[in-house]
């Protein structure tokens, strides 16, 4: 790569000032900034890092992932891969390394530290301390992934004590995953080495992980939403601070990424070189990652903006490439070849069924709530019809199933949801956190039947059955989880598919990504596991009849 030169208002989050500089790059690397009288107005800016986000929630590859990515600004991701190694194990992780690995774009993947998540579910794939060790080990991995299993962690389980040593021992970060854990909880969850959690949801509970020792990730992403509660730490501890997405969808993708998050801190009037630097410089220190931060001896990974006012990204460099432009990608889009793995063979609607135990029972219901993760418990008297308890479209308590991809023929769990408002039809994906069976939430076993069946047939995706006899499905190829073209051609897709959801009358901003955590155990209060109704709280199965 030729040397050249780039003028502009220089912003140094280590001096914390801005002033007009010349930087010389060469080689893909910085080797000169002098300060000079006068400079074009527009700034030069470290480029932005979410430092936490599952590539597979996008729908996209590696490769057109970054290919849009860079067009916010954005120029590396901490990218944990537990989604495709749920399903694929090992294989999975190696391909997304080999994918990333034909971009520019600068992933920096952890080794996967729940998979499964728990012992409750059934995935494709087990990675046991032994072989996280072995992907520990590897110059292509970066950090522990989130240790979801806070219950092992708080008990001493020897599994997940020797996957955190292993990480130790690598010299690597421990990622941590521990929604609503407080005061000696936390500190006892820290102590072992976890360094981060992302699911704080209560500005209290980021408090007392920071006085555990911990950094706070805000996370904004399609489901889950924390900036509100969480912002002031911006301005009292903006050391312990990160931007982060978690999931984010595609059509959302193409709007924007932490950008998003960098615009919004200023207008809220937080300090500018506290809010660059959650964006950037901590993510880069915290994960010791090789990604500019506009020092001499540094990669040119920077960008260009207009102003303070609006921060419009002009350009985006990685090794001193210029990968974006203007609101439009330089980089080529990667054909990919997928991999899979899926068993589950078509389902008839009686599988869907579940017999009333009494003439008059209360069932457990799933709580879904808007921008969250986690749900509540209800119990609720149940609606029965010819002894069958049914959906209830009057008071939107609807049926929710999970079916085991993994497995021909493997028993249908099946239980009750609130919040999903549809008044008819059903809504299915092979996207649910974390194991990725197929989840489904619907009116009639008729319809939810549908939806699955579309999905076994495609072998992963994500559908709407507007009735029995009319399925519209989106597929993803790779591992049921991701598309393979482009981040606009998915994002259209996914779009129209997002459209006709709504269409049976679900009011949620995100219903496939709330949908896709409601098989999530490790947050409480109630999910759906392929194997049953899961108590969160009491990390137990439970009955959806309650006796």
């Amino acid at each position: 790569m030729s040397a050249y030169t780039i003028s502009g208002q220089l912003v140094d989050l280590f001096a914390r000032r801005i002033y007009p500089a010349t930087i010389e790059v060469d080689n893909g690397r910085i080797t000169m900034i002098t300060e000079v009288a006068a400079a074009p107005a527009h700034l030069i800016m470290p480029g932005y890092i979410d430092a936490h986000i599952h590539i597979e929630s996008s729908m996209l590859a590696p490769t057109a992932f970054g290919q849009i990515a860079v067009v916010h600004g954005t120029v590396a991701t901490v990218s944990d891969p537990h989604e495709i190694a749920n399903v694929c194990g090992k294989a999975g992780v190696q391909y997304m390394i080999d994918n990333s690995k034909l971009s520019p774009f600068k992933f920096f993947f952890g080794a996967p530290s729940c998979v499964p998540a728990t012992g409750f579910e059934t995935a494709g794939a087990t990675l046991d301390a032994a072989a996280v060790a072995e992907l520990l080990n590897s110059p292509d991995i970066w950090y522990l992934s989130e240790m979801m299993n806070y219950p092992g962690v708080l008990y001493n389980d020897p599994q997940v004590m020797a996957k955190i040593a292993a990480a130790h021992a690598a010299g690597k970060p421990v990622d941590g995953h521990a929604p609503g854990l407080r005061g000696e909880v936390a500190a006892q969850y820290a102590a072992v080495g976890i360094t981060t959690d992302h699911e704080c949801f209560t500005l209290p509970e980021a408090l007392d992980k920071i006085a555990a020792g911990m950094h706070i990730l805000i996370r904004e992403g399609s489901a889950a939403k924390n900036y509100e509660a969480l912002a002031p730490l911006l301005a009292t501890h903006p050391e312990r601070v990160m931007f982060c997405s978690d999931d984010k969808h595609p059509d959302e993708l193409v709007l924007n990424h932490i950008n998003a998050l960098v615009k919004r801190s200023l207008q809220a009037g937080y300090n500018l070189y506290d809010v660059l630097r959650a964006a950037s410089v901590n993510p880069a220190m915290h994960y010791n990652l090789p990604v500019g931060l506009l020092r001499i001896g540094d990669p040119a990974d920077f960008v260009v903006a207009d102003n303070l006012s609006d921060l419009n990204i002009l350009r985006t460099y990685l090794d001193g490439r210029l990968v974006a432009e203007n609101g439009a990608s330089l980089l080529p889009f990667v054909p990919v070849t997928p991999i899979n793995k899926f068993m589950a063979l078509p389902k008839i609607p009686g599988q869907f069924a579940i017999k009333a135990q009494s003439p008059a029972p209360a069932i457990r219901v799933i709580e879904a709530i808007e921008g969250q993760l986690v749900t509540n418990c209800l119990t609720l008297p149940a609606k029965v019809a010819n002894g069958m308890l049914v959906s209830d479209t009057q008071r939107d308590i609807l049926k929710i199933a999970v079916v085991n991809r993994y497995l021909p023929d493997a028993p249908v769990a099946v239980a009750f949801i609130k919040n999903f408002c549809l008044s008819h039809g059903a809504i299915a994906s092979t996207v649910a956190h974390d194991c990725h069976n197929i989840i489904a939430v619907g009116v009639t076993d008729e319809s939810i039947c549908a939806a699955v069946n579309a999905l076994i047939d495609s072998k992963g995706g994500i559908a709407v059955a507007t009735d029995a006899d009319n399925v519209n499905v989106m597929p993803l190829p790779i591992a049921g989880l991701m598309a393979t073209g482009s981040a606009h051609e998915v994002a259209a897709q996914y779009t129209a598919i997002d459209k006709l959801a709504k269409s049976l009358g679900t009011t949620m901003h995100a219903p496939f990504m709330t949908l896709s955590f409601m098989g999530l155990l490790v947050i409480p209060a109630l999910k759906l596991s392929d194997l049953g109704l899961f108590d969160g709280a009491a990390f137990k199965f439970t009955d959806v009849e309650v006796s």
